[in-house]
């Protein structure tokens, strides 16, 4: 699903974001990355989401070279990896449905299906009752699953999840990644998190793969190593 081959990403000030990273995520997996703060989690994500382009290597995602993508199929291939962020992302003035159905209006999307998408999304992440709330008149948690749906809607084979509890509480963000859990097992995606929540890692029981400096220093079951 995900391959990336001795990939190298090192910017114009010559500091080496990610260093001769070979890393392969199975379709279905749940997978977890983890560091410190400049280890290259955030580069990474960014390749596989096609923002950045590497110094060097190879990524394919879903059989797809990146090498052999064209630009103008970039967004469909966005389209493919939803992404969910730390700081929410929503948009203030629309509501929690129209902030889902907003990422289809703009992919042409028609109507029809807008609604019979939206509703199963806002019920998949718990908020078919929030439909008409705005952001403000959500908790933290409720925003972030509304990030969650607004990155599932359109279907994704992968969904990537970029520190998604790190504005929460130790409660609410259990409740997150019970989600992801969900998503993964009874929707059969691909799930990539990036934490730093340590307790989170280790109770999860999944497989962590640490970066530092750049570097793939662990990847195994469980565990969080630094």
């Amino acid at each position: 699903m995900i391959y990336l081959e001795k990939v190298t990403k090192e910017f114009p000030n010559k500091t080496k974001a990610l260093d001769g990273v070979t890393l392969h995520i199975k379709p279905k997996e749940f997978a977890t990355i983890v560091g410190m703060s400049g280890a290259g989690k955030s580069t990474l994500i960014k390749l596989i989401n096609k923002e950045e382009e590497p110094t060097e290597g190879d990524i394919f995602v879903g059989g797809i070279n990146y090498k052999d993508l064209a630009k103008k199929d970039v967004p469909y291939l966005r389209r493919k990896i939803g992404v969910v962020f730390q700081d929410f992302k929503l948009l203030p003035k629309k509501t929690v449905y129209e902030n889902v159905s907003y990422a289809l209006e703009v992919s042409g999307v028609k109507t029809q299906e807008i609604q019979k998408r939206v509703p199963k999304i806002l019920d998949i992440v718990g908020l078919s009752k929030k439909a008409k709330n705005f952001p403000d008149e959500l908790s933290g948690g409720e925003q972030q699953r509304v990030g969650i749906a607004r990155a599932l809607v359109h279907q994704p084979k992968i969904l990537i999840a970029d520190e998604p509890t790190g504005n929460l509480d130790p409660k609410t963000a259990w409740g997150i990644i019970d989600l992801l859990i969900k998503i993964n097992e009874q929707g059969g995606r691909t799930v990539v998190l990036t934490t730093h929540n340590k307790d989170i890692v280790e109770k999860l029981k999944r497989r962590v793969i640490s970066l530092k400096n750049g570097k793939v220093v662990s990847d195994q079951i469980g565990g969080y190593v630094i």
